[in-house]
């Protein structure tokens, strides 16, 4: 599943605060306050890992052995930000692929 970008807002009209509102909820939901985290475990191969990252997120290979190595090196990566309810949805996603991961409000760490 790919990661969603938020799309620009054409500057044709003036802006209401309608259309601010909705861009906010957007940025929310796309950069949100809450993450994914997936944790380092002594069971899973770092093949395996990269495999999770391209195959669920839509990562390249270079951004998912980058996350991969984030996670082998300092023990945990932050792979997805969203919505609670996207990023609930991811971490039960890495559950059923096997790998340890939860769900943290951005900035507490």
């Amino acid at each position: 599943m790919p990661v969603d970008l938020p799309r620009a807002v054409p500057r044709t009209r003036t802006r209401t605060r309608t259309d601010t509102a909705s861009e906010e909820r957007t940025t929310l939901e796309t950069e949100g306050p809450w993450c994914t985290v997936v944790w380092n475990d002594p069971v899973n191969l770092m093949s395996y890992v990269v495999f999770v990252f391209r195959r669920y997120f839509g990562y390249s290979r270079v951004v998912a052995e980058q996350l991969m190595m984030q996670v082998h090196e300092d023990g945990r990566a932050i792979v997805s930000r969203g919505s609670r309810e996207k990023v609930e949805t991811d971490v039960q996603a890495m559950h059923s692929f096997g790998l340890q991961s939860t769900i943290e409000k951005a900035g507490e760490v």
